[in-house]
Parts: C-alpha cells; structure tokens; sequence
C-alpha cells in the first residue's frame, strides 16, 4: 500500500510507543485494486496520552473523540487521518447510537476486529512488515465477493443492514445466507435508526454504486425491502412481455440501475448528478403499481400501464421523504420522472416549441439529465432496442443544444422593469402580463429582449 509520507512519518513516531495497523476500508480498496483514500490507524499497547503526545507535533489535533479514543490528525499539507486504540463495545440501549464503548489497548488482534461489520472490513494491515492481519477470513470473502458479518454482534446494530445494502452495490457482493438471515431477524428494528442514518446509507448506493441492482436484492433478500414500499410495490407488477420481455417491474428497474451506471457521462459526473439521476430511474416506474391494468390493445388483452409517468410523481417524492432525502433532491427527481416518456408522446419530431415548455417543466432538472434516464429505461429491456427510441433521444438533445436549453430552462426576457420602462405601475395585473409575455417567449413570438419589448408594446397597446 503507497501511503502518504506525512502519514508514514507518523507511523514511525507512533511505532515507538504502540502497535499500528491500517484498518477498515482503506485496506478493502487497496486489496481490491482501487485508491485507497481514507487511511486509517488502529494503535494497540498504548494508552491515550501517549498516543496523544506522539502525534501532537505533525499537526493539530483533536481530541473530540477522546471517549472513543479517537485523534484526528491534520497535517500541514491539509490531510486528515484519524488514529483509535482498539476499543469493546457493549450494547445498552436500541439503535444504532445504543453502545457503551470502552477503549482498551490491550485487545489482540483478532479482539479488535472482532466489533466491525463484515470480515471484509475487518482486514488490518501491519505498515512496517507488510502483513495482513485477517483473523476473520475477510481476504477470502472478498476475492469470493461475499459479504459476510464478522460475529454475532452484528444483530445489535440495525444500521449494518442498510451497509450491506449499499456496499453490495459498490462491489458486487453476495450476502452471505447465514448474513441474510441475520438481517431478516432484525428487520423490525428499522424503526429505530434516525432518518438521517438512513439517508447516509442511501446516499452512499446512489452515488458510489457500481452494480445498484446488487443492492436491492439485498434489500429483497434480507427483508428489509417492505421498509421502502414504494420499491416493494415494484415486484411483482406485471409489464406487456412483448415490451417489456425482463418481467416485472422491479426487474427492469433494476436493469435500468445498472444501465445507468455504465453510461460513461453518469461514470464522469459529480456525486450530485450521480445522486438526481440514481434516485430518478429508481423512481421513474413508482407510478406503474397502481396504474396498471389489463386492457383491450392492438386487437388483443395486455398490461398497460397509462399515465403511470405523472402519477409517479407523488410516490416519488414519498419515498423521498421516507429516506431522508435532503428537500433540494425532491424537484429534479420528480420532474425526471414525470417526463420520462416525453419522446413517446406521439410527436414525430420536436418542435422549437415544445423543447422550450419541456425545459421548463423540467427545471431545476435538465434535458441533457431527462436523456440519460431515458437511454437507461430504454436499456433495460434486453434483448430489445428500437433504433427509432434511441433517434427520438438524440434528436431531442439536439434540439435541445439548438436552442441552448441542454443544460438550463428558458429565463424570462421580459421583466418587470421593462412594464415599469413603459409606465406601468406596479399592480395586480403585472403577474399576468409576464406570464403572458413568457409563455409567448416559449411559443417562439420573440428571442431576445427587444423582441420581447415589442411584443410588449403591442400587448400593451403602445406605439
């Protein structure tokens, strides 16, 4: 493992005094072959004001942490490191926050990553002899891609479910059966995680998936799925096999998922785009469940699903809600998956007209958003694709490009200043003469701000 050299200079002081070891997902990443970031430091054999005093002079210190037998450690170059004493942990209260922690340098190495999750975190890592100290058979967990809990304590944090969840999805993992079967014994213990945990575990799939289908299942596997009904409503809703040849609609969400994260402008995007655009095709079909009828089509009985995209919506913001979702998420989300199927409305092309109103409905979302959610349902039904969809798409885009509307909706270019330039007073009747004014801004009457004064004029009936 390469580490920093202000954290290898660290490790030498430390050294001195205890036994440090690289623990948790920094040593997940780098025998996984990603960059490790986060480094952290177990020191055994020490007590906390040695420890203390040994890192005191590469930098602040703060000892917040100090019941845990915690230090962050700011170096002068700006990182961050945190250093821990091995520490017991005793259940004493529900939650995830119910814990007595003690810390205790003298536990071995097998005690010390005895507390941790899955033996897939609970991997240490000797900095001076270069050897793994995995008690638990992580190693072998993780090259066989199976999360695995690392002792029965497991079942005293709730939380650990949803981590299953979301790491499953970041390395295509399989629950361990015995693991499964441990969450299901616990999953009425939901109810007492703090929302804000929830949403931590959510966040962490939405953004840093690489295989989002993998996380559902667990949620499937575990029973932990009925937390989140509007998920839960997916499976088993049926869809026409002749579109929709994956099966239910929980399948072909899935699918969707994971088309989404292999498209290469998802791979490339910051985690706020990951995170709209993740929640939005997870959402896009919440809508299906109760729309869904079996109905006279094309001269023969079929599932269809009409108007489900608006209904959507609703659920959509819900389920929002229901996870923790920060408020700012609610209106791209929903606005992505009430247009969803804009390029299925029976328009044989797009019209200046209606990218520009389609822009606005999206807002604060955007075309070039709304695009790849579509190219994501559209993948998620193997093995069909329809050149035609994947036109209407990319003309769409184009259009959109045209216009400059890819990547924001149309701003007003009529303003109240230019009603009070012509010697209109401020009044009631202002909000309806800008309405006016934009949505003939949107029809194409005017494009830029002396078309739109003289638009106004007439409107106004001056001369």
């Amino acid at each position: 493992m390469q580490l920093p050299a202000d954290l290898r200079a660290m490790l030498e002081a430390v050294r001195r005094v205890g036994r440090p070891r690289l623990v948790g997902g920094g040593v997940r990443d780098w025998l996984l072959g990603l960059p490790s970031k986060d480094f952290d430091v177990e020191v055994a054999g020490v007590d906390f004001e040695a420890l203390h005093r040994a890192l005191a002079r590469f930098g602040a210190t703060d000892v917040v942490g100090r019941s845990f037998g915690v230090i962050k450690v700011r170096s002068a170059g700006g990182a961050e490191y945190d250093f821990s004493l091995p520490r017991r942990e005793s259940k004493t209260g529900a939650g995830h926050r119910g814990f007595a922690v003690a810390p205790d340098p003298g536990l071995s190495d097998a005690e010390a990553t005895a507390r941790r999750d899955f033996t897939l975190n609970a991997i240490a890592w000797d900095p001076f002899t270069g050897a793994l100290i995995d008690p638990h058979g992580g190693e072998a967990d993780l090259k066989a891609r199976v999360l695995r809990h690392t002792s029965a304590a497991f079942v005293e944090d709730p939380l650990r479910v949803l981590r299953a969840f979301q790491l499953a999805a970041r390395f295509n993992l399989t629950l361990a059966p015995e693991t499964a079967a441990l969450c299901r014994s616990i999953a009425n213990t939901y109810a007492e995680l703090p929302v804000e945990r929830v949403w931590g575990e959510w966040d962490k799939w939405a953004v840093k998936s690489t295989v989002p289908s993998r996380g559902l299942a667990v949620l499937e596997e575990t029973g932990w799925l009925r937390h989140f009904p509007e998920v839960a409503a997916l499976r088993g809703t049926p869809q026409e096999p002749e579109w929709h040849p994956e099966g239910d609609v929980f399948t072909h969400t899935a699918l969707s998922l994971d088309a989404l994260v292999a498209l290469p402008v998802w791979q490339a995007g910051g985690a706020a785009l990951r995170r709209r655009l993740t929640l939005a095709v997870l959402a896009h079909d919440f809508g299906k469940p109760a729309t869904t009828a079996r109905a006279e089509r094309r001269g023969q009985l079929r599932w269809i699903s009409p108007g489900h995209e608006a209904a959507g919506g609703p659920f959509a913001e819900a389920f929002l809600r229901r996870i923790g979702a920060p408020l700012e998420l609610t209106a791209p989300v929903c606005a992505l998956v009430v247009n969803h199927l804009a390029h299925h409305h029976g328009q044989t092309e797009f019209t200046d007209t209606s990218v520009r109103r389609l822009a606005r409905r999206l807002a604060p979302a955007t075309i070039d958003e709304l695009a790849l959610v579509m190219l994501a349902d559209h993948a998620a039904r193997p093995p069909l694709r329809d050149p035609a969809t994947l036109a209407r798409i990319a003309q769409l885009q184009a259009k959109a490009h045209a216009l400059e509307l890819e990547k924001s909706a149309p701003r007003p270019l009529v303003l109240g200043r230019h009603l009070v330039t012509l010697g209109r007073a401020p009044g009631p009747d202002f909000k309806v003469i800008l309405d006016e004014a934009f949505e003939a801004q949107l029809d194409g009457a005017f494009a830029d701000e002396a078309g739109g004064i003289a638009w106004l004029r007439h409107r106004l009936g001056h001369h």
